[in-house]
């Protein structure tokens, strides 16, 4: 299994919203993020640590305008933790290597599908197009990942 961890090398290299998002639980503008409307197969993976967070599979058109999944591709890889900043509480979702600050986890998602939205800012994100999934060191989640093309 692979190992994922937060390195000073990986922190030097986010642009100045990267780490402003993951280091200092920022949240990006919504409709800004560049993986807002990614539809290619593939999955996102934290940009600090690199370990595997959602599947293209589980992302779906919430209309928040942040990337919304229904589901992490792996749990072992995404901590909850309660959020109680801004005068509301919610779930703060973070990497469980990296810890990144992700976005949040709502109950609004569909209802077929877990009912979940994990609201999740570009930023944090690194996306590995399904064809290079193997190459990258991701093949396990190859099927996880469907192919839409």
């Amino acid at each position: 299994m692979p190992k994922y961890s937060k390195t000073a090398e990986a922190i030097s290299k986010l642009s100045p919203e990267q780490y402003r998002v993951t280091q200092e639980s920022g949240t990006e503008r919504p409709g800004t993020g560049q993986y807002l409307d990614n539809k290619k197969p593939g999955i996102y993976v934290d940009i600090v640590s690199g370990e595997p967070l959602f599947a293209s599979s589980d992302k779906f058109e919430s209309g928040c305008g942040w990337p919304s999944f229904t589901k992490p591709i792996d749990p072992a890889h995404v901590a909850e933790l309660r959020d109680a900043t801004h005068g509301m509480v919610r779930t703060e979702v973070r990497s469980t290597h990296g810890d990144s600050h992700l976005g949040h986890v709502f109950n609004d998602g569909p209802r077929d599908r877990g009912g979940l939205r994990y609201c999740i800012n570009s930023a944090s994100l690194r996306f590995v197009d399904r064809d290079k999934m193997e190459a990258e060191g991701y093949g396990d989640y190859l099927d996880q990942v469907e192919d839409i093309r």
